[in-house]
């Protein structure tokens, strides 16, 4: 197949950008022909606020360069990752004219919230979902400010008026609990299937003694940081190396048990969850699909994480990883206290994490999804 890949790249790299690369990857690999158009948010630096404001809302830019990238790449499908804020939307209206069939993987929640996250003051928040999102401009809840989050209520509203996601037909969500969401806040439930991203396969992972706790990640409030300060001062014979910054790191210095590491490479991270007994993901919002999760099950590494939106569905209690509620430290302190000391069960839970791998996140796997879905969406968009 062509396929046309669509992505507004963020400033600092995260997950949406990997899993974009990798996918552009994977399939070139497996023969496919890909074109990517990409924007990259270094450009906002040269553009005024009105003028920013007008893009996130419409595109001109985007409607000239798609359609003419797909007049002359003549795509069989386009898969559209991010569009915020600079392709905006209006890409798809230029996709439909074109006669492309269009594919969407919904990375986060902005469909159904201003910041994405569905948080607020450190807890999941669902007030705007299935709601145009006005509260959440009063609660400035893009990046605390009321005009940025007036622009993105005003870009829902506008495209919500004007029924623009009509065009997509298929969205990707990368859990069950996503797709659930999702559906409650308008998106047609028969239009999306679920996804997961994968993570490339290092081999299996060599045996050895594991020991300790390893947290990877930013260091953010959302991630639960706070929450594992606390815990760690509750397990002190428990020890956690922790590989990331972010600006919840100092929560983190001078507790005896944590030994922080700041940012470390791919191959590094890879070592250390080999060696280590149980990842932590003490997250207090709803994660996407946390990569380090999928990282982890490919090193045989279980998780101990927060039974929380779709953690509580990647992870299964008892059998790849144990599951705490979120935001109880005393709760999460006992489980890594109990569970670092295990033997045999320690063990078993790290095999069956590495099949879990095995068997849902390898790329083999989600290669023969994405072309599932590609082949789908082609067929609705033929009768539709």
């Amino acid at each position: 197949m062509r396929i046309l890949l669509v992505h507004n790249r963020y400033r600092q790299r995260g997950g949406e950008d990997l899993v974009f690369e990798r996918e552009a990857q994977l399939l070139r690999e497996a023969g496919h022909e890909v074109q990517a158009y990409e924007r990259h948010n270094d450009e906002i630096d040269g553009i005024g606020a009105a003028s920013l404001a007008a893009q996130t809302i419409w595109s001109k830019r985007t409607v000239a360069e798609v359609g003419a990238l797909a007049a002359r790449f003549r795509p069989d499908v386009a898969h559209v990752h991010n569009t915020f804020p600079l392709i905006s939307p209006s890409v798809y209206p230029a996709l439909r004219r074109a006669g492309v069939p269009i594919v969407q993987t919904l990375h986060n929640y902005r469909l159904a919230c201003l910041n994405a996250m569905l948080l607020r003051e450190g807890r999941p928040c669902e007030d705007c979902v299935g709601r145009l999102p006005w509260r959440g401009v009063l609660r400035k809840c893009y990046r605390d400010s009321a005009s940025q989050s007036a622009v993105l209520a005003a870009t829902l509203a506008v495209h919500r008026q004007r029924r623009i996601y009509r065009h997509v037909d298929r969205f990707i969500a990368l859990t069950a609990f996503a797709r659930g969401l999702f559906v409650r806040a308008g998106v047609p439930a028969e239009k999306i299937v679920v996804k997961p991203n994968f993570v490339p396969d290092r081999g299996r992972p060599p045996e050895g003694r594991r020991e300790g706790v390893l947290y990877v990640g930013r260091l953010s409030e959302e991630k639960g940081i706070a929450v594992l300060a606390q815990a760690a001062r509750l397990a002190p014979q428990v020890r956690i190396d922790v590989i990331g910054d972010g600006p919840c790191a100092g929560m983190l210095e001078g507790i005896p048990n944590v030994r922080m590491h700041g940012r470390r490479s791919s191959e590094e991270v890879r070592r250390a969850m080999t060696a280590a007994r149980f990842l932590v993901v003490p997250s207090l919002w709803y994660e996407g699909f946390p990569m380090t999760i999928a990282e982890a099950y490919e090193a045989g590494l279980p998780v101990i994480a927060s039974d929380i939106g779709s953690l509580g569905e990647v992870v299964r209690n008892g059998v790849t990883g144990i599951s705490v509620p979120a935001a109880d430290a005393g709760a999460l302190s006992a489980q890594l206290a109990e569970n670092t000391a295990l033997g045999e069960k320690a063990r078993t839970m790290s095999a069956s994490a590495r099949a879990e791998y095995e068997n849902d996140y390898c790329p083999s796997i989600v290669l023969g999804m994405l072309e599932s879905v590609y082949r789908d969406a082609r067929a609705y968009a033929h009768v539709a």
